[in-house]
């Protein structure tokens, strides 16, 4: 009987509005799932988070905030989806996690809790003001914050599993927020240079850890 092997392939994303319009993402993911000897039996997108949890994204908007990106740039707009990749018609305000986040939620996987996180802000049908929701959009309704919120973070989610959706990838894929790594209680003071301490490595390697176990609970449901 020959060994089983997982490979697990990674890939580092700007942090720039512009380049996931030019379809970074896509390129990047389009491979990877379409049919074939490199096609995916799971994805998840990563990023951090919030303080003292990680989160299992369970939904996606199509909505830019217009935060500030790594070159200090600003959009504001729907999600725009570039020429040339696959893409549902017309575009979907809302994408859903196909992640198994009741057993990841469920699963000893290390000291962090893990939630499973449904509060999205949406105007709703007819309606021209946000509202918060906590257990997720409503019919017809226009996105302005995923689960992820309206940043990158939520867009490369959103892009992700949009295109999962267009070329009928049936595997488990969304997004998992991080806790957010902090520095030491001493470390207080930017001017010292100090980027990293021995409780921002201990934070590091835990989490490291854990998404790792996160990501054996998802193998597993493949």
């Amino acid at each position: 009987m020959e060994n089983e092997c997982t490979v697990v392939d990674r890939y580092v994303f700007p942090v720039r509005w512009a380049d996931f319009a030019d379809g970074t993402v896509e390129r990047t993911l389009l491979p990877a799932f379409r049919p074939g000897p490199r096609r995916v039996d799971a994805f998840v997108t990563v990023s951090q988070g919030r303080v003292g949890r990680f989160d299992v994204e369970r939904t996606n908007g199509a909505w830019r905030g217009g935060y500030p990106d790594n070159a200090n740039v600003s959009r504001t707009e729907t999600v725009p989806i570039p020429p040339g990749v696959p893409t549902p018609h017309p575009q979907p305000q809302w994408t859903t996690t196909t992640l198994p986040y009741e057993k990841v939620v469920a699963a000893d996987t290390g000291p962090v809790p893990v939630h499973d996180h449904t509060e999205v802000t949406e105007i709703p049908a007819g309606g021209s003001t946000p509202v918060v929701r906590p257990d997720g959009p409503t019919p017809g309704s226009t996105a302005r914050a995923g689960g992820g919120g309206d940043y990158l973070s939520n867009e490369i989610a959103y892009r992700a599993t949009l295109l999962r959706d267009a070329v009928g990838l049936r595997a488990p894929g969304g997004h998992l927020h991080t806790p957010v790594l902090q520095f030491g209680p001493g470390n207080t003071d930017p001017a010292t240079g100090r980027v990293t301490d021995p409780d921002f490595v201990r934070d590091r390697e835990a989490i490291t850890a854990q998404v790792r176990s996160i990501l054996t609970v998802v193998a597993a449901t493949t």
